[in-house]
């Protein structure tokens, strides 16, 4: 039995210590924000924080995220209001399939939190998230915008 607490809320999973934590948190707690991408931390679809660091939670075992706070998609807004990355992200259309964006405002919102202005090389070395559609203009403008606003 494994005791995760994620969004705030304790979970208590019956899951091998070994089961990645992505796949604990959409099949044992129910919040599907969190997607699967490549399962080998390479297209941070899966992105999430464990204790507000962005990692890819598909090469994370449950064990690791025992008594750590995790933060999924879902509870990147507070009391119904958007995080400024999910707000941004609708201002600026950055979505077009919108199937990596999770995990992409994921890394951006922690980017942002430890650098809130970054510059263009910031953002080319710490956001390596892969989008297939290509948004990587849109996502460096809603960047911008935040640091700026």
């Amino acid at each position: 039995m494994a005791r995760l607490t994620v969004n705030g809320q304790t979970h208590n999973i019956d899951v091998e210590p070994d089961t990645p934590l992505l796949w604990a948190i959409r099949e044992n707690v129910g919040l599907t924000g969190t997607k699967y991408g490549c399962g080998i931390a390479q297209c941070g679809a899966c992105t999430v924080h464990i204790d507000g660091e962005p990692v890819r939670s598909c090469s994370i075992p449950v064990s690791a995220a025992e008594g750590k706070q995790i933060t999924t998609i879902e509870g990147l807004a507070q009391n119904g209001v958007l995080h400024k990355v999910q707000q941004a992200w609708i201002d600026h259309e950055v979505p077009q399939c919108g199937y990596c964006q999770a995990g992409m405002i994921m890394a951006v919102a922690a980017l942002l939190k430890q650098k809130p202005r970054p510059t263009d090389a910031e953002i080319n070395s710490e956001i390596t998230n892969i989008c297939r559609c290509g948004t990587f203009q849109q996502v460096r403008e809603a960047i911008h915008a935040v640091a700026n606003a």
